[in-house]
């Protein structure tokens, strides 16, 4: 029996498409210039709204979901992810598979995107795997006020930039991004950077798979703020395609302004 997200991708809006490749779904989700800056977030929930299952992101995928992941990976400039997502996905060694590496070399790009995690507190252990094993010096986001100590420690295996002065701004963030010339921005998460980035409006488009399955309400949603945090008016967004393979759908939106 095959599993959610088994099989073919095809396409049912804007056109139906019996089947996409990945040339053509490489063609779907590149930016039309890569010369205009774009944040682009990718989750991944279940139908009754959860971003994980048994804890893991992850779990709620399959492999139309992987294979699309893995492409806005190949496409992008950067990586953008909270350290807590790190450290419990797992980040350690190359991001891109060989295959990735050369297309974007072939592509004008550098062989391996850049990967930037996102730290109030400066809390990644700088003798990890994922620092050790990076295929790319890492950039570490944080905010001026934290520690000192930690700052010194993760600044000799991490480029340490600040974003902010007290707290990690999402317009900093992007801003320090484009600077260095990494327009394309590609965030996986978590749910908290999210919410952050949504309440800055600086997202700039959101990849969603909705995964075929209920995982029963004790899960986080897709982006979560404090408690304390005031309401937000709504941002509208455009439906730009969905995708299904074996009951999931993978959609794409794309912020009105």
């Amino acid at each position: 029996m095959s599993g959610p997200g088994d099989g073919p991708i095809g396409q049912i809006f804007p056109t139906a498409v019996a089947a996409l490749d990945d040339d053509a779904l490489l063609a779907l989700l590149a930016p039309a210039d890569r010369a205009v800056p774009r944040l682009r977030a990718n989750f991944v929930a279940s139908i009754d709204g959860s971003a994980t299952a048994e804890g893991l992101s992850g779990s709620l995928g399959g492999p139309a979901d992987r294979t699309v992941f893995d492409l806005m990976r190949q496409l992008c400039d950067v990586i953008v992810v909270a350290a807590g997502t790190v450290a419990a996905e797992g980040y350690a060694g190359p991001l891109v598979p060989a295959a990735a590496s050369a297309w974007r070399v072939a592509n004008g790009l550098a062989p391996h995107p850049a990967v930037a995690v996102v730290t109030g507190r400066l809390s990644p252990d700088p003798e990890s795997e994922f620092f050790a094993q990076s295929p790319v010096r890492p950039l570490v986001l944080t905010a001026a006020s934290a520690d000192a100590g930690r700052r010194r420690a993760l600044s000799e295996v991490a480029d340490v930039i600040d974003c902010g002065s007290a707290t990690v701004e999402p317009g900093l963030i992007v801003e320090s991004l484009v600077a260095r010339g990494l327009t394309q921005m590609h965030c996986e998460g978590g749910p908290s950077l999210l919410g952050a980035l949504i309440e800055a409006d600086v997202l700039d488009a959101l990849c969603l798979t909705i995964s075929p399955s209920l995982e029963g309400g004790s899960g986080p949603r897709i982006a979560v703020r404090p408690g304390e945090a005031a309401p937000i008016d709504l941002r509208a967004m455009r439906l730009d395609h969905v995708l299904h393979a074996s009951g999931m759908l993978l959609t794409q939106y794309t912020r009105v302004r």
